[in-house]
């Protein structure tokens, strides 16, 4: 009698006609698109400083806390908004983030108070724009891809400035034209817009269409829902503090948000206003700083996969602080081609520091380093939402952001300083002896 062993078997990719192309880049293009459309919140925070001073008579000071309390929130709520994806899938912790983006920016047409502003501005798309933040990236890139990393990341990084170069021109229009009110609206019809696409099109895991990540040698089960989501994010957060690296990521990175988000974005427009620069003048040329962000980033993706992060990432920040030592010299009431060229260059940077970050947490930290790089964007914020108050402050008190760009400058050279020091990571290591 003859023993018959049956097959293994195959995995549910088998059965499939390989595609031409794998279906990880359509997922990589839903992200770019929803990532688009989340941006335009980002667009506006820099453009209500000065009607809201002039309607309500808040100060720089309390509008600056507003946006610092949601920059913060955004980066405290990213390492959460990681493990929830984990738990939950990320197609139902983008959509309610994108919801409650939606609601916070709807909500602002009809506030009276500061605390209102703080509130609906602050906290709801502080959070919502948090589940939203960069982590997102990192899981769809973690998930679906194990070649390519640096350049996706890189890509889905430029997304933020394409909508930032989509909204903004439009949204300083409306604020000039008519009111903040209509681009308020803008923002949370712009952020609903986006949660049928991720809803319908968006997929949490290659498994669950029966194919392996990019670049897979073989078929990836998808993960099991991790439970507890806030108690693994702080037992990764007190297990990567333990490490050097942690805190010198985490300490450029927050030189990266004071620099960008906390400085540039938010208090450019104003301060080329104090210069006699029209407002929507000063948003084009934040908006121009998205056409090159996307070039830069995708490049220093790019790069990524083939240089040693650390360098690249001394190398971007000391160029940042010399270009911020020469802003205060550029500022006048027209556009001249010293201030083109400074717009070029720091688009080209602006973000750029992101994928050999994300490099460097998953040299580190493996399977956690999406979260592990929630948190050292929670730095990023933190570091944004500080500039972004005392920006205010120091231009209530001295009358000139001049003081404000000149120490932006000091802290990215300390920050290419630090970068060098990072230790190379263990898999880093282990292809540099082979």
């Amino acid at each position: 009698m003859t023993q018959t062993t049956e097959p293994a078997p195959l995995p549910v990719e088998s059965f499939h006609r390989p595609a031409r192309i794998h279906r990880a880049w359509f997922v990589a293009a839903v992200t770019f698109v929803t990532i688009i459309g989340a941006a335009a919140f980002r667009s506006l925070p820099g453009l209500l400083i000065d009607p809201l001073h002039l309607e309500y008579g808040w100060s720089r000071g309390t509008i600056g806390a507003a946006v610092s309390v949601n920059l913060a929130l955004y980066g405290l709520t990213a390492p959460f908004a990681a493990a929830l994806m984990d738990r939950f899938g990320i197609r139902r912790v983008v959509a309610v983030a994108l919801t409650v983006i939606a609601l916070g920016s709807g909500l602002t047409v009809w506030m009276t108070s500061a605390w209102q502003l703080l509130l609906c501005w602050g906290v709801l798309v502080g959070l919502g724009s948090g589940s939203m933040a960069l982590a997102f990236a990192a899981t769809v890139t973690n998930r679906w891809f194990t070649e390519r990393r640096g350049l996706v990341s890189g890509i889905l990084t430029a997304a933020s400035a394409s909508g930032q170069l989509i909204f903004l021109p439009l949204l300083s229009w409306m604020v000039e034209e008519y009111d903040w009110r209509p681009a308020a609206v803008t923002v949370a019809l712009a952020a609903l817009a986006v949660v049928p696409f991720v809803w319908l099109l968006l997929r949490d895991h290659p498994a669950d269409v029966g194919l392996r990540p990019y670049g897979a040698p073989a078929f990836v089960p998808g993960p099991e829902p991790v439970r507890g989501a806030a108690r693994r994010a702080v037992t990764v957060l007190l297990s990567a503090a333990r490490t050097g690296p942690f805190w010198l990521l985490a300490g450029t990175f927050a030189i990266c948000g004071a620099s960008t988000n906390g400085l540039v974005q938010t208090h450019f427009v104003p301060a080329a206003h104090d210069h006699g620069m029209p407002v929507t003048a000063a948003a084009s040329l934040l908006a121009v700083v998205g056409v090159f962000d996307v070039a830069g980033t995708v490049a220093s993706g790019w790069f990524t996969d083939r240089f040693e992060p650390r360098r690249l990432l001394a190398v971007y920040y000391a160029l940042r602080g010399v270009a911020l030592l020469f802003l205060p010299m550029l500022l006048a009431p027209a556009v001249h081609p010293p201030m083109v060229f400074f717009i070029v260059f720091y688009g080209l940077d602006w973000v750029a520091t992101v994928p050999p970050t994300l490099a460097l947490c998953r040299a580190h930290y493996g399977e956690d380093s999406a979260i592990v790089f929630g948190w050292v964007l929670a730095s990023h914020q933190v570091g944004a939402a500080a500039v972004a108050w005392l920006g205010g402050v120091a231009r209530d008190a001295l009358g000139s952001y001049d003081v404000v760009w000149y120490a932006s400058g000091a802290l990215c050279a300390a920050a290419a300083l630090m970068a060098l020091v990072i230790r190379r990571g263990p898999a880093a290591t282990a292809r540099a002896v082979a």
